[in-house]
């Protein structure tokens, strides 16, 4: 392995190593003092590693619930997984040195763009790159393009969208944030931005879900994590019971089941608050620090960062979020078979992380009632997306395989449905 395909690979996509030399980067522009970029690098680096561990602690309780939920509702589907996708075309396909070539490519159209247009925003989701350069990169290949061609046309594309689709979000962004100091760098976007148009038809954005008012007796429940924990623990425990003690002992080991359900809820509100203290810290430093770039490399340089930073603004919004999400995921489940697509399974990470922003966008534009019909429209759509994608994936030989993130879905469509057919012409 080369060593700019090492640094390619195992550094840069490393979301907390990424924008830490990037904050290190913004600092010694500024001329800050050796010091004051240490300090800064490495708060930057430990508020992205305490968000890491807040979202592992997140990723690990919903894997736990989403099998509890697939046994006790019997449910036999398909589950998006971009990264199985990713493992399958580096191995099998012998496309890791171009998935991880696109992925530079797609940073550097990204910087290119935003130094000579009016989009002025960097993404700086690692992880979220690496996925769009994943399907870039498979079905560029399938559409017949080899060598350089194959990463700069991926790395074209993918740096289109990591500039287009935080500049369209932006405006929300204003409104929910209150400032113009950061933008959404999450592939997700389109389907944010569907939750919003529908929560902005059907709600009032005056009535906003965090202005909720509750009975005296329920005050405590204005908490964040105090009503995180009221949610989850009864959907933890009813879901356990479907799935029943004997399969549940396979994951709870000695404990009771139930107490084990229990357990895993709480730890599900633990990951919350961490993750929530990482994003804290990550703002406090990365903001000031990417002043330098924006003074020295692109001018009014905005970071686009991942969904997490958002929850601060409107924790209320993101368990909405959650929920109707995951409510219209298991609608859709249902009712797309009856049009000849596949039964695709409820995603719980996506409906959490992207649910629970989507929240956050029907809340900015419907308020409470906008957040809650948008989020069941919000989970029937990135719902559907994938289900179109089933039948070209097949094409490609990924048996029962499709994508979660919209955007990422978005190209793979445009690959396959303009791209591709393109080709075939010339």
């Amino acid at each position: 392995m080369s060593i700019i395909n090492f640094i390619i690979t195992n550094v840069l996509t490393q979301a907390a190593i990424t924008i830490a030399l990037i904050a290190m980067l913004g600092l010694i522009l500024q001329k800050k003092s050796v010091g004051q970029t240490i300090a800064g690098t490495f708060k930057t680096l430990l508020g992205f590693q305490v968000l890491s561990v807040g979202a592992g602690i997140i990723v690990g309780s919903l894997i736990y619930f989403g099998k509890i939920f697939t046994e006790g509702f019997h449910m036999q589907g398909i589950i998006p997984s971009i990264e199985a996708i990713n493992g399958q075309a580096m191995n099998e396909l012998g496309l890791g040195s171009p998935i991880a070539f696109t992925f530079l490519a797609i940073f550097i159209v990204n910087i290119i763009i935003a130094r000579f247009t009016r989009w002025k925003y960097i993404f700086l989701t690692g992880q979220a790159i690496l996925w769009m350069a994943t399907m870039c990169t498979v079905f560029g290949y399938s559409a017949g393009f080899r060598g350089a061609t194959l990463i700069v046309v991926g790395g074209i594309v993918g740096g289109i969208f990591a500039v287009a689709m935080p500049a369209i979000a932006q405006p929300l962004i204003r409104k929910i944030t209150g400032s113009n100091d950061i933008a959404l760098g999450h592939f997700c976007t389109i389907g944010y931005l569907f939750e919003a148009a529908v929560a902005k038809v059907c709600g009032n954005p005056e009535e906003s879900t965090e202005d909720i008012k509750l009975p005296k007796g329920f005050e405590f429940l204005q908490d964040t994590y105090l009503s995180v924990m009221v949610v989850m623990v009864p959907l933890y425990l009813i879901t356990a019971f479907f799935a029943g003690p004997e399969f549940c002992a396979t994951l709870s080991g000695h404990t009771d089941y139930l107490v084990h359900a229990f357990l895993q809820a709480i730890q599900f509100v633990v990951g919350v608050y961490v993750l929530l203290a990482g994003v804290r810290l990550i703002l406090a430093e990365i903001v000031p620090a990417f002043r330098g770039i924006a003074m020295k490399l692109v001018p009014n340089a905005i970071p686009a960062l991942d969904c997490p930073v958002l929850f601060p603004y409107a924790p209320h919004a993101v368990i909405i979020g959650f929920v109707t999400t995951t409510i219209g995921t298991v609608i859709a489940m249902f009712v797309l078979p009856m049009f000849g697509l596949a039964m695709i399974l409820p995603g719980m990470l996506t409906n959490f992380f992207a649910g629970g922003t989507a929240g956050i966008f029907g809340n900015a534009t419907g308020g409470k009632r906008g957040a809650i019909i948008g989020g069941v429209a919000h989970g029937f759509f990135i719902t559907l997306l994938p289900a179109l994608l089933v039948g070209v994936f097949s094409q490609l030989g990924f048996a029962n395989a499709t994508a979660t993130d919209v955007d990422t879905v978005a190209a793979a469509l445009l690959y396959a449905w303009i791209i591709s057919p393109l080709m075939s012409i010339f």
